[in-house]
């Protein structure tokens, strides 16, 4: 068989995302029939940059979903006669296989195309999470440092401000260096990050549903069963049904992130809460005799939305980033592993010769990063004219 025109390959990448396209025109249907309806996340829909950058982040949360049915062989598969083929190489001896390298092979003869697909998977599973558990520890010791005062106060901004003197590069090294996972560290780190989600959640609804006995007994004792089910598992791996768990390299990244980010998510929610406080409807919550958390969770937190939604999409884009440096030093991944950072590493040895390896996962990164940061400008827009 004669390589593949680049039109041929964009057609057949066309053809091969097709699942992709089908879950966008959906869903952006769907959102725009019913956008005011939605809310903030209808009113993105009115911003011609926030529908940019939701579309280039659900493409790759959609293909990240669809990675089994989108890559066209094993993105760990070695292939003999396919170290670095050209974009849209035949592949030899192809029999049931797909008959092509779309977008080439690497120095290990392996398919780019479905590594990079493969990849979206990898950092997709650990950016949103990791951004999702560091903004719940920061709400958690935010709210009470700027609400409450004091020495409180004082003691957590002193220890946010000692962990972001340190150099984030620096700080991740040490944090997801082979021999951390030979101590007791990182556990005992997972032990104390993870719980507090289950903290923050219960004390939520406790707060929300306290002159409710019968709700809030349902609703919390569904959060502590569930929550420390979960916790049991990824932070001590002793989840008894298998459900729950992670890898002590994932474990370690996973730590290591939320660590880093915490402080400053921490310190965007104290200064929020410093300037919320003063409101008017909080003096009148006060007035009624509402509790501290209440006040806090159910009177300042919501109306701190609109900044720290888009701080969210922000930090999931700095993340993929950190995620992406780590895996191109091989801290905390496996040599094997598919994800973008590890990818480029190898792709870059031979750049100047077959660019296509490393150019692929590159622009992938690219594109996802600069989608978080479209749709956080689009969500900063929308939000400003409430």
């Amino acid at each position: 068989m004669d390589p593949l025109s680049w039109l041929d390959i964009l057609g057949r990448l066309f053809m091969q995302l097709w699942p992709v396209w089908v879950a966008l025109v959906a869903l952006f249907a769907v959102s725009i029939t019913w956008k005011r309806r939605l809310g903030l996340y209808g009113k993105l829909f009115d911003s011609n940059v926030g529908m940019v950058g939701f579309a280039l982040v659900m493409f790759w949360v959609f293909s990240a979903l669809f990675a089994d049915v989108i890559i066209t062989h094993d993105p760990l598969a070695q292939f003999s006669g396919m170290r670095n083929a050209a974009p849209g190489s035949p592949l030899r001896n192809a029999a049931e296989q797909y008959e092509y390298f779309l977008l080439g092979g690497d120095a290990l003869a392996r398919d780019v195309f479905s590594r990079m697909v493969v990849g979206a998977r990898e950092v997709l599973r650990i950016a949103p999470f990791a951004a999702m558990i560091s903004f719940i520890i920061g709400i958690s010791l935010g709210l009470p440092a700027g609400y409450i005062g004091g020495k409180l106060d004082t003691g957590l901004t002193f220890v946010a401000n000692l962990v972001l003197a340190f150099p984030v590069i620096l700080l991740f090294f040490l944090l997801v260096a082979p021999e951390i996972q030979a101590t007791p560290i990182p556990r005992v780190m997972a032990g104390v990050l993870f719980i507090m989600p289950v903290l923050f959640f219960t004390v939520l609804l406790n707060a929300r549903f306290f002159t409710q006995p019968m709700k809030r007994n349902l609703y919390v004792g569904a959060v502590l069963v569930v929550g420390l089910w979960a916790y049991s598992g990824l932070a001590f791996n002793l989840d008894p049904f298998g459900v729950w768990g992670m890898s002590p390299n994932l474990l370690n990244v996973f730590v290591a992130v939320v660590f880093v980010n915490a402080p400053t998510v921490f310190r965007i929610v104290r200064g929020i809460t410093l300037d919320i406080k003063t409101r008017d409807y909080v003096a009148a919550a006060q007035t009624r005799g509402e509790g501290p958390w209440y006040i806090m969770l159910w009177e300042i937190l919501p109306n701190a939305r609109g900044p720290l939604i888009v701080d969210f999409c922000l930090r999931i884009g700095y993340t993929t980033i950190l995620l992406g440096t780590l895996g191109f030093f091989g801290l905390g991944v496996a040599p094997e592993s598919p994800d973008w950072g590890s990818t480029i590493n190898q792709g870059r040895r031979l750049l100047t010769v077959y660019p296509h390896a490393a150019l692929a996962p590159a622009l992938a990164l690219m594109s996802l990063v600069l989608g978080l940061n479209l749709l956080a400008d689009g969500l900063r827009e929308e939000s400003l004219k409430d």
